[in-house]
């Protein structure tokens, strides 16, 4: 169809879309006028693909006749068609520009959700902390309420479990340090029988051992090695039974404090081992502040430490050291054993059970450790409830 327009149709085609063109055609099927748009200057060419899809969805290109009316009299037909290249181009502009607008406002949409959620799941580093300081053992962890109704639960219900285990574990610790009360006093009780039931037996068989040596030397001279056999046996068992008495009571830390009576531990040891085991002390600070039942347990810790690292971990040498710091009291028994197990009283069984029911009771906590130059090395902290404000 070749059409050729008017000077009024070439000023009203300046106005109209690129690629379009628009002819009248009369009731006898003949073209009188029309006008064609001519494509924009550096129109983008869409991609084949595009293109491809854009026009098995569409089909551009097709005419698209609209009947003319005169006085509403039908005086032929409009008949529009658009270039399909152009068409297809536009087409790709907008839907560019569209695409374009899309990825901006999804990027700007998930920072703000990603900004939203942070501000609203912030609190779970709270309740991450909090737990942490649970499994620290410090049970005096609280969380604030938050905003978010359901970690405003997850809150009620942490603080609700801390404190229920707060007062457990404080019931706990009164239960074990009557315990610890009992079974002390069950052992001076058990001392005192022995000292004065066994060790009047033993003295009473030394006594007579020694006599019959007496009478054996000058009546029947055969029988005076039996005789010394028996108080040499009878020497030794008293020997025995002192090592137990001071095991099961030990001297009076109340009245001689905890210092001298660890010195006086380490001396006891120094004695019995007479150079096969060197057992030495090392005192920092002030324990005279200390409340009683600390000096007793303290003393008991040491005590138990001590006796399996000299009997299990055939140790050469035993480090005792105490320090006294402003927060807290530092127990520390180093041995160059080689005991298997944790550190000093692995062996133990009951006594290293005894000594961490000690230890908790008194609010500390007790490790064992291995240092890289062997043996081992047992440290307990406490509460220096005692030090001065």
């Amino acid at each position: 169809m070749s059409i050729t327009p008017t000077p009024d149709l070439q000023r009203v085609a300046a106005l109209m879309e690129p690629g379009l063109c628009i002819a009248y055609r009369d009731d006898a099927g003949t073209f009188r006028q029309g006008v064609c748009s001519g494509a924009l200057a550096g129109e983008t060419t869409a991609p084949e693909s595009f293109a491809a899809l854009y026009r098995a969805f569409f089909r551009p290109g097709e005419p698209v006749s609209v009947p003319v009316l005169v006085a509403g009299n039908p005086r032929g037909v409009a008949v529009a068609t658009f270039d399909p290249v152009t068409q297809i181009g536009q087409s790709w502009r907008e839907a560019s520009r569209l695409l374009s607008i899309m990825a901006v406002a999804l990027a700007g949409l998930c920072l703000a959700v990603y900004a939203a959620l942070a501000r609203a799941l912030r609190p779970t580093l709270s309740i991450q902390a909090g737990l942490k300081q649970l499994a620290a053992n410090d049970l005096s962890a609280r969380l604030p309420r938050f905003d978010l109704a359901e970690l405003s639960a997850i809150s009620e219900v942490f603080n609700t479990l801390a404190q229920r285990l707060q007062a457990a574990l404080a019931e706990r610790n009164a239960l074990t340090r009557k315990l610890i009360e009992v079974q002390d006093e069950e052992r001076r009780h058990l001392a005192r029988e022995l000292h004065d039931e066994f060790g009047q037996s033993l003295s009473a068989i030394a006594a007579q051992a020694a006599a019959a040596a007496h009478t054996a030397e000058r009546e029947s001279p055969t029988l005076r090695e039996e005789c010394r056999g028996i108080s040499r046996t009878t020497a030794h068992m008293m020997e025995t039974l002192r090592g137990a008495l001071v095991r099961l009571r030990p001297p009076d830390v109340e009245e001689l404090g905890l210092t001298l009576s660890l010195e006086s531990l380490v001396a006891s040891w120094n004695a019995i081992e007479k150079g096969r085991t060197r057992f030495d002390i090392e005192v920092i600070g002030d324990l005279d502040g200390l409340p009683a039942s600390a000096c007793a347990n303290l003393y008991r810790v040491a005590q138990e430490a001590i006796t399996n690292a000299a009997k299990h971990a055939h140790a050469r040498r035993v480090q005792l050291r105490i320090e006294a710091a402003e927060t807290d009291i530092v127990l520390t028994v180093e041995d160059d054993g080689e005991a298997a197990g944790p550190g000093p009283g692995a062996k133990a069984g009951m006594g290293l059970l005894g000594m961490h029911e000690r230890v908790v009771s008194l609010g500390g906590t007790l490790r064992f450790e291995r240092p890289a130059s062997g043996g081992a090395r047992l440290v307990v902290r406490i509460p220096n409830v005692g030090a001065a404000p």
